[in-house]
């Protein structure tokens, strides 16, 4: 899913070729993101464009070779008088102009042509791995190198027109691993390889051939030494594609700003999008407009940013039993919440303040609902892909800390932050507490050894950044005991998961919402709930997500086969905030309900609950006694693993397999779990109060 859709999309034709172009955003200044080399398209300005849209028109094109523009054939259409030609034709169609910049690697050399020799046409610029025609350059990436004939391809070699039509896709997995040259870059690797498959080895020789033909315009240092507007240059000091040395040699002619990134390789804009992005905005703020102050409320009391994951409605439940704990403790307390739907509808019932960035969130439970199956979520690879997603929301939050002056910030669950604050300690504003009920990306035995490497190269990053940032997290709390932690290792030779996390967690036992203990007599709760006493009531749930649809649909099949049996049995189905009731064929005698605002008590009244393998859920049912059956999501790690580990621990629930669970199965199931007694381990009542009393001192 992208994190944000263009608000216009369209074609400019120049020449006979068609360029495809998209507009973000509806500010009033421009800002054109120019194409790089053809090898990829335009979505790789992807971490970008969410964020800058917020503030300015952000336009992006196909350059020509590549994504949905056209592929010419002739070398000389892909002529350096083209691609500024192109630009030009883009920035007319869109009334672009003078426009922001933003060139990577050949872009920068665009933009840098336009600022020597259309001055008026730019009004800053920001160059990213530029390309130049001065200063070093790597041999394997001469004319003569690409043009020589070779017996063997290895390494570098690869960089030569007849391996590109011999092997193109060997030669473009090469050159995008030598983009990413920093560790743990998978994913980055991974969206590159497949922008470079949506082109040819026959079209990118027909760019490097063009390299060649003489421009109508001078490209020499005389050229860089015309430029007089605001120019950043950024620049990763293991660039292995554009040297470090050339875009040093710029910065000097021009008199540019030039940062380092100690360690980045060639495309520190996906790399590392959270600094890349920040640096954007301060020389944007600073050369054009007047950076954003920090304010402080008029209001006394100390602030807490509050961020409540909105995978499931569970950690909006526990939230809301901490943010009152630590109320307790601090009356004066002012929190605001940055969560999004279905979580803000739970914040609104209980009169809790949102802040107004919350409505630029990108939907993450929307993400999770594309990526999602027949009850197959495979969740380690939709939270590798919701990488779009998780930076544009980060944006949001960083901005949101940089605008107002937090005591403290509480993230539940909060991936964004955790990862690039670590990343990036110098963008962190405010004290941190860290909430999490798992720790560890587990392989699904399905994925093989491809899914086995990525889960501990995942695992080893975020060890590192801890280990290497250790007061980072200035509270960093597991929801739950060390025995919930699961006997696991991280991967091949990384720690063991319960000989880590405890070094690096505090414990806060579970935390439950409201515990059932408090709600009063079974009985009376039932009959505040309008359960009759001669009745047996069977509540089916499956979160705050579309996801459960499939096992909603399953479980409906068997209820007139439970009914026959058990006529007095009843049976309500919560389908959630994010399914239409109407969209399932119900048979006589089911209830249905969109929401239901106190579930938590419902199912302490039940007799029985069906349910998703989610831990909030299955640990409210727990804590209640109730007997229940739940489903495992498909490829859903934390469910089956993290999850299904600490229910066993509590000797709770009855697991079943969607997959070969018939609704005859399902049904005797229900039966024999109304008939057998449980024998639940208790589950804590002062989780919430133990975790604000560990974070107390921080505000």
């Amino acid at each position: 899913m992208r994190a944000r859709e263009p608000d216009h999309t369209g074609y400019v034709e120049r020449k006979g070729v068609r360029l495809f172009y998209e507009i973000h955003g509806s500010g009033s200044q421009p800002m054109l993101f120019l194409p790089p080399w053809s090898i990829v398209h335009s979505r790789v300005y992807k971490a970008q464009l969410p964020y800058f849209s917020g503030r300015f028109r952000c336009i992006t094109y196909d350059g020509r070779g590549n994504g949905r523009s056209d592929r010419p054939t002739d070398a000389a259409a892909y002529s350096l008088d083209n691609y500024v030609g192109d630009a030009l034709a883009v920035m007319d169609e869109t009334n672009a102009g003078p426009a922001i910049l933003v060139g990577l690697s050949f872009g920068g050399m665009l933009a840098c042509i336009f600022a020597a020799h259309h001055a008026d046409r730019v009004k800053a610029a920001v160059l990213v791995g530029t390309s130049a025609t001065i200063g070093p350059s790597y041999p394997y990436m001469s004319p003569s190198h690409f043009l020589s004939p070779k017996e063997r391809f290895d390494g570098w070699d690869k960089y030569n027109r007849d391996y590109w039509l011999a092997n193109y896709r060997d030669f473009a997995e090469h050159f995008v691993r030598n983009i990413f040259s920093e560790p743990h870059s998978t994913k980055q690797i991974e969206d590159a390889i497949g922008w470079a498959n949506e082109t040819t080895g026959a079209v990118l020789a027909k760019t490097v051939e063009a390299r060649m033909l003489q421009p109508s315009f001078d490209v020499s240092e005389a050229m860089y030494r015309k430029i007089r507007c605001p120019l950043l240059v950024i620049h990763g000091d293991d660039d292995r594609i554009q040297p470090y040395g050339r875009a040093k040699a710029v910065a000097e002619l021009t008199g540019a700003e030039f940062v380092t990134i100690a360690g980045g390789g060639h495309n520190v804009l996906s790399r590392y999008p959270a600094k890349a992005n920040a640096l954007i905005a301060d020389f944007l703020d600073r050369k054009l407009g007047a950076a954003p102050k920090r304010r402080r409320s008029a209001r006394r009391g100390k602030r807490v940013l509050y961020l409540s994951s909105p995978i499931g409605l569970g950690h909006g439940r526990r939230d809301l039993a901490i943010s009152r704990a630590l109320r307790q403790l601090h009356p004066e307390l002012e929190v605001d919440w940055l969560a999004q739907d279905p979580v803000t509808r739970r914040l609104a019932a209980n009169s809790e303040r949102i802040h107004p960035l919350s409505a630029r969130l990108a939907s993450e439970t929307r993400h999770i609902e594309l990526e999602s199956g027949e009850h197959d979520l495979h969740a380690f690879e939709a939270l590798r892909r919701m990488d779009e997603v998780l930076i544009a929301n980060f944006m949001v939050f960083q901005q949101a800390v940089e605008a107002d002056c937090y005591d403290l910030v509480i993230a539940d669950e909060s991936w964004d932050v955790d990862h690039f604050w670590h990343e990036h300690p110098e963008l962190k504003r405010a004290k941190l507490a860290w909430f999490t009920d798992f720790v560890g990306f587990v392989p699904m035995p399905e994925g093989g050894e491809r899914e086995a490497f990525l889960t501990s190269d995942y695992n080893a990053e975020m060890i590192e950044h801890v280990e290497q940032h250790p007061n980072l997290r200035d509270r960093a709390i597991f929801v739950g005991d060390p025995e919930d932690i699961i006997p696991y290792r991280f991967g091949a030779d990384l720690p063991e998961m319960r000989e880590w996390i405890p070094r690096h967690f505090d414990f806060a036992g579970y935390i439950i919402g409201e515990h059932p203990t408090s709600f009063g007599p079974r009985e009376e709760l039932r009959r505040s709930l309008g359960y009759r006493p001669d009745e047996r009531v069977c509540i089916v749930t499956v979160g705050g997500s579309g996801v459960g649809i499939h096992l909603i649909n399953r479980i409906l099949h068997s209820y007139p086969l439970v009914h026959a049996k058990l006529p007095e049995l009843r049976m309500i189905v919560v389908t959630g905030p994010r399914i239409e009731p109407r969209a399932l064929a119900a048979p006589a005698g089911v209830e249905l309900r969109a929401f239901v605002p106190d579930l938590d008590r419902h199912l302490a009244a039940c007799d029985l609950a069906l349910v998703q393998g989610g831990l909030t859920t299955c640990m409210e049912l727990t804590a209640a006694g109730t007997p229940f059956i739940y489903f495992p999501l498909k490829n859903h790690f934390e469910q089956n693993f993290h999850v299904a580990h600490r229910l066993d621990r509590y000797r709770a629930g009855t697991r079943m397999d969607f997959a070969t669970a018939t609704p005859d199965m399902i049904a005797a199931a229900m039966i024999a779990t109304l008939g057998a007694p449980t024998r639940f381990k208790p589950v804590e009542a002062e989780g919430a109060a133990r975790a604000a009393r560990l974070i107390a001192d921080l505000v």
